[in-house]
């Protein structure tokens, strides 16, 4: 991991008509460094995420990579300049068989060898190396998850920004996440940017987290301190004063 900032996020605000869904976010993502951002409902993470690969502009503030702006430009060219996502829902080519996915993302990113070697193994992980011929959208709703994973993991990414990548997945699935993140950051030296509710992932993946809530980025640090935090807890709970009293 190195000191210069891979992808920076600075004083980002997104506004639909008049409702501002959050203000003034400003974040690094260092080269290699796995980041959690969490929060309650409606705090802001996914629409982060679509601002970030370019579904949605910014209303204000810059986004730039390795230095270079990339504020407003299109999810297409993000993902040719290395900055990838994952999605809440199962994301595949779904009338084509895994097989046919995965050379789809190959090609896209010409891959070297060992990375197709990689994915072969994850393939073999993930209990998907028996199902190569079926059409994506055949397969058990986990299955389909775990594809998507890997469609992302095989563009090559340099960023990697995974929205709720353990929603719907069973305990074994979800902690084979940990498997690949470790092999993204391995094969490709990526960053890792993942939005998620299951803090048992957050606490083993990510050495820092950033926490949003009503729009706002209200704590970031290590995992352990920043939920230990009362703004955190009164943020995720709702507590008052006179429930702390009581």
């Amino acid at each position: 991991m190195t000191d210069t900032p891979g992808l920076e996020v600075d004083r980002v605000v997104k506004r639909f008509g008049g409702l501002q869904v959050f203000h003034d976010v400003s974040f690094s993502l260092r080269p290699g460094e796995v980041l959690g951002v969490i929060g309650p409902n409606g705090a802001g993470k996914t629409t982060l995420i679509n601002v970030l690969c370019g579904r949605f502009p910014p209303s204000a503030g810059s986004v730039s990579l390795d230095g270079k702006s990339i504020t407003g430009l299109p999810t297409h060219r993000l993902a040719r300049m290395g900055l990838v996502r994952s999605f809440q829902q199962t994301n595949t080519f779904k009338s084509a068989s895994v097989r046919e996915n995965l050379s789809r993302a190959l090609r896209f990113s010409g891959a070297p060898m060992r990375v197709v070697e990689r994915v072969d193994a994850l393939l073999r992980q993930f209990d998907l190396h028996p199902r190569l011929d079926e059409p994506s959208d055949k397969l058990p709703y986990g299955l389909q998850k775990m594809l998507g994973l890997l469609l992302a993991y095989a563009t090559g990414p340099k960023v990697l920004l995974l929205d709720e990548p353990a929603a719907g997945l069973e305990r074994r699935e979800r902690t084979l996440i940990d498997a690949f993140v470790a092999a993204a950051r391995a094969d490709h030296g990526c960053s890792v940017l993942i939005v998620e509710h299951d803090m048992d992932l957050i606490r083993r993946l990510c050495p820092r987290i950033l926490v949003l809530d009503a729009g706002h980025l209200i704590a970031e640090g290590p995992p352990a301190e920043v939920l230990a935090r009362r703004d955190v807890i009164e943020a995720y709970m709702g507590l008052s004063d006179e429930d702390e009293a009581a």
